[in-house]
């Protein structure tokens, strides 16, 4: 069964950092481009950032630039977002997906648990 599980949330200051990870079984994630996304209450989802499974160049929102990076681990078939400087604004649920098109295209996730981040003021 193809599945990506977040994990890595939870309640940080204003100013912290964060780990999230995504685990994917049933295929392996150097295959594909892999995308970070958030949906904070009442917003739109937003795509925060995209490692290419080509060359692993990483894309991110004007918002996280300078403080989010994202990698993968291969032997672990895992994704990470390394979230530092953390603001109340970036509040959301986060979810990782399959992306087409470079990074650009269609964005392919469950879309019903990913990982709750709370940063408090």
């Amino acid at each position: 069964q193809v599945q990506l599980v977040e994990s890595g949330g939870g309640l940080v200051q204003a100013g912290g950092s964060l780990r999230l990870s995504c685990a994917a079984s049933g295929f392996t994630l150097d295959s594909k481009d892999i995308g970070w996304f958030r949906q904070a209450p009442g917003k739109e989802r937003e795509q925060v950032s995209c490692i290419s499974r080509r060359d692993n160049s990483a894309s991110y929102a004007d918002s996280v630039k300078g403080r989010f990076t994202i990698s993968r681990d291969n032997a672990k078939n895992t994704v990470y977002l390394e979230m530092t400087s953390l603001k109340p604004e970036d509040t959301a649920v986060y979810f990782c997906a399959v992306v087409t098109k470079d990074c650009r295209g269609d964005a392919y996730g469950s879309w019903d648990k990913g990982t709750q981040v709370t940063v408090s003021s």
